[in-house]
């Protein structure tokens, strides 16, 4: 029964996966049409763009929408041949005693691909794109004229974090999709990443005069929730990505010895 059970839940998982890399086109449009919709609305329900809606209003909305969406252009080109890519010649993952594949022999084991738990890395690592817009969009309303000098390091700061962050998660779900070798060392580095945004954004804002109380407590609450969610995804998937079996075949060339 149990393994029935496995092998119908892995079935599902390799139907899922096929389907996200199937229809990488469709998510890309779907995104472009959304995004632009919802940045779109957020300049017309803020005042003060209304009067000016010139460049510097709309540049940090139009890279909101660009840039997720030409990253993963770009990686789908970097890595085309992604599992063809050599391994890297330092080891950093040395928990357990493994024995080493060769590349044809990764390739044949039952566990290669980034099928079972992996999908569910994959869509977490995708949906960082529509969730911090989201959270972008919210808290950050389109500006125009003069304002004072902590909200354009607040705005500065923010489009850095969700241009930058949307970006580099996609270029790690397509890193993992496409089983490069430097998948979990990469996703790992922009984890590290993600967090110190958080500290460097708050860092920086609250350095600026004129900080009014509400706003700094606001954002507290938001770069905490951040740095919080970064911290329970790693407390979650770094022993995953370290330990996993799959992960050690399809990323390593690698089994337990």
């Amino acid at each position: 029964m149990l393994t029935a059970v496995t092998l119908k839940a892995g079935s599902r998982a390799i139907a899922l996966r096929r389907s996200i890399e199937q229809n990488l086109d469709w998510l890309l449009r779907a995104w472009l049409v959304a995004a632009a919709l919802a940045c779109g609305l957020r300049i017309a329900l803020s005042p003060a763009a209304q009067v000016n809606a010139g460049v510097a209003v709309i540049a940090p909305y139009a890279m909101l929408v660009a840039a997720p969406a030409l990253s993963l252009l770009l990686a789908l080109r970097w890595f085309q041949a992604g599992d063809r890519l050599a391994q890297p010649s330092v080891r950093i993952a040395r928990i357990g005693n493994w024995r080493t594949l060769s590349a044809a022999e990764a390739r044949r084991h039952p566990l290669y691909g980034a099928d079972g738990l992996m999908v569910s890395l994959l869509i977490g690592m995708l949906l960082q794109v529509p969730l911090r817009a989201v959270e972008f969009l919210a808290a950050t309303p389109a500006m125009a004229g003069e304002f004072p000098p902590w909200l354009a390091v607040l705005r500065t700061m923010m489009t850095l974090d969700v241009v930058l962050m949307t970006s580099l998660y996609v270029v790690a779900f397509v890193a993992a999709l496409r089983r490069v070798p430097y998948f979990p060392r990469l996703l790992a580095a922009i984890w590290a990443l993600d967090l110190a945004l958080q500290g460097l954004t708050a860092r920086m804002v609250a350095a600026e005069p004129g900080l009014p109380d509400r706003v700094a407590q606001a954002l507290e609450g938001l770069l905490t929730g951040n740095a919080w969610k970064v911290v329970i995804s790693i407390a979650i998937w770094l022993p995953y990505l370290l330990l996993s079996k799959r992960v050690n075949v399809t990323y390593r060339h690698r089994v337990p010895a």
